[in-house]
């Protein structure tokens, strides 16, 4: 029963390995408008942001929203959304208010702990379990005021995972930004990394 098990365990270990490289390949192939690889810099333009990373993805752009990855989606995503408005899904979602009032609708002027709760109320509806936030604190992006917090969340097939979440609200529209990973290995492995991208990032003009 156990050897059955553990192979079990190492199949599925393998599918997943498999499916972040092809993953990756095809992020990364993307050369087209649709998306590219970054290499690691100072003052990456992302909509009205910049960040320095240390680090090279495959960036998947998109009109709003923007997803970026080291390894493939299923192990690690970083993930931009812009210009979220009121009544919109923060995550830009299929629009049901009026069927579904308690959803994950983004509304102008939040306290930091709705949003929050929002954010992760967004993870919810899609399958995520387990969900539990951590250290929310006041933040500044330049020029803005945000706030940002941790977050332990386990997605529909069990894998348990940890991010970094930031958000802010700049001229009535919410922009928002997270970064997960499985718990065991990616995440303490490009944690510093990361939150050194969350520390620099900022709002400029021009967007």
């Amino acid at each position: 029963m156990s050897g059955r098990g553990s192979g079990g365990i190492r199949a599925r270990a393998w599918l997943r390995v498999l499916l972040a490289a092809l993953l990756t390949v095809g992020l990364a192939a993307c050369a087209g408008p649709g998306g590219r690889l970054v290499h690691a810099a100072e003052g990456i333009r992302v909509f009205d942001l910049e960040i320095d990373s240390s680090l090279d993805w495959a960036r998947l752009h998109g009109t709003r929203k923007e997803v970026w990855t080291i390894d493939g989606l299923p192990l690690n995503e970083f993930v931009i959304v812009s210009h979220v408005r009121n009544d919109e899904h923060v995550l830009l979602g299929a629009h049901e208010r009026k069927h579904r009032p308690d959803g994950p609708w983004f509304r102008a002027g939040m306290r930091p702990d709705e949003l929050r709760d929002v954010l992760l109320d967004a993870f919810r509806q899609d399958g995520w379990t387990r969900v539990t936030a951590s250290g929310l604190r006041p933040a500044r992006f330049g020029n803005v005021d945000g706030i940002r917090f941790e977050a332990e969340l386990t997605e529909p097939g069990g894998l348990r995972y940890k991010g970094l979440f930031g958000a802010a609200e700049r001229n009535g529209q919410l922009t928002h930004f997270f970064w997960i990973a499985p718990e065991e290995h990616y995440f303490p492995r490009d944690r510093a990394a990361v939150e050194r991208m969350f520390d620099t990032l900022r709002f400029v003009d021009g967007s």
